[in-house]
């Protein structure tokens, strides 16, 4: 969001709603997550508001009197805008506005306007641009007097005042345009998906909880540069970089979009084409911030979205972070986990030496003698697969060869005379 004109950030009261299915500890942790993603967007939460009930109300979501108390705290201390912790209906939406003097925003659009604020790519901006158009469509109507406001800040982002305020025929028409040039650029990545299949490619894919380190992970273990900040969705587009394994083989290491829990349906749907990529990884390294006291729950949000991704079959090492730092209370890693700092190299080198065994054991072991004037088949071994050791047999003039190889690799017709 943008600063307001005179230069101050905007204040927000957050507003939270306990229903009989929840508990105080569940709707606490959710509305800390929300000051979190309130300051990421450049404001100032100044206040939180919570009530119980036992469901929410249909017409305003929490109760009259309790909007009328709102109404005089946001008098009181000079609040800008109001954030509710949950998505609001469209006849919610409307009777709020008419009910406050301020700006009314909820969970999802507080989400949507950081994803605006962090997309650096022509497809990011195009696949936030369709999740605003899907989530504001059928809340068009009642939306004049908070699109008329100025000074920019929050929901103001993205699509603009002038384009809401056109009739929903426009909207429709600019989303099909969307929609056309993100298929455009699926295409693209399925062919290049298709490719990095032909050649064999090993390829992962880095999924966590937004702020779990996922892009430092990257930049450390692959020497990439990819922008990194301690705030949520620091990341928003994919970046995919080559890593050499101790061996000598090249593998992709992909970091996608950080997750969150109530991570709005029309983001996931704009960003399945990105998020596809978890789906046809070989390997998926999950990272989990172990300083975070809610990391047993940020590790339930991102496992129900693997599985919802049909990733749930794929191989995963789960990668606890943040070692340097104070454990979680309650935190348990199991033997077969690995417990990193990303200060330490020994632990990357750990990292790298446990990705590799993950990628042996998707492999043939093979034996193989290539006799010295074949010299370029262990050169093309040492490029395409993983050789485990390697021995110059002086009496017989030629290498011995310990390799590992994906099943039906193109190299296996090369080396098949070879095999002992």
């Amino acid at each position: 969001m943008k600063e307001t004109s005179n230069g101050k950030q905007e204040k927000a009261i957050l507003i939270g709603c306990i229903v009989a299915q929840q508990t105080e500890e569940q709707v606490e942790s959710s509305l800390k997550e929300l000051s979190l993603l309130t300051e990421t967007a450049k404001a100032t939460p100044i206040l939180t508001v919570t009530q119980k009930r036992d469901r929410v109300d249909s017409s305003f979501y929490i109760g009259k009197g309790k909007l009328e108390e709102i109404c005089v705290l946001i008098d009181e201390l000079g609040a800008d805008m109001i954030i509710f912790n949950d998505e609001l209906s469209p006849s919610q939406l409307k009777n709020i506005e008419l009910s406050v003097p301020v700006k009314v925003i909820d969970r999802t659009q507080l989400i949507l306007d950081i994803f605006a604020m962090r997309a650096r790519s022509k497809e990011g901006q195009l696949q936030v641009e369709l999740a605003q158009y899907k989530y504001l469509l059928p809340r068009i109507v009642g939306r004049g007097k908070s699109l008329s406001r100025l000074g920019g800040g929050i929901g103001t982002r993205g699509p603009g005042e002038t384009k809401l305020e056109t009739d929903r025929r426009h909207i429709r028409r600019r989303m099909g345009e969307i929609e056309t040039a993100l298929n455009k650029v699926v295409s693209h990545r399925e062919r290049y998906r298709e490719r990095r299949k032909k050649n064999n490619v090993f390829q992962i894919s880095l999924v966590g909880y937004t702020n779990a380190g996922k892009s430092t992970l990257l930049n450390k273990i692959t020497d990439a540069d990819t922008y990194v900040e301690n705030q949520l969705f620091a990341t928003l587009d994919p970046t995919t970089k080559q890593m050499k394994m101790p061996s000598g083989i090249q593998v992709l290491l992909t970091d996608t979009v950080g997750f969150i829990q109530d991570l709005p349906t029309a983001l996931i749907a704009a960003f399945r084409s990105t998020l596809e990529e978890v789906k046809e990884a070989d390997l998926i390294l999950h990272v989990i911030d172990s300083h975070d006291e809610l990391h047993q729950k940020h590790i339930e949000v991102v496992e129900k979205l693997i599985q919802q991704l049909g990733a749930g079959h794929i191989a995963q090492v789960k990668v606890y972070n943040k070692k340097d730092k104070p454990a979680a209370e309650g935190l348990l890693v199991n033997q077969k986990d690995m417990y990193i700092s990303t200060t330490s190299v020994q632990d990357v080198q750990l990292l790298r030496e446990r990705i590799e065994d993950e990628l042996k054991a998707t492999m043939k072991e093979l034996e193989l003698f290539v006799p010295s004037e074949q010299a370029h088949v262990v050169a093309k071994c040492r490029q395409q697969g993983l050789i485990q050791d390697e021995e110059w047999n002086e009496e017989r003039d030629g290498y011995e060869v310990t390799l590992f190889v994906p099943p039906h690799h193109s190299l296996g017709e090369l080396i098949e005379p070879y095999i002992v």
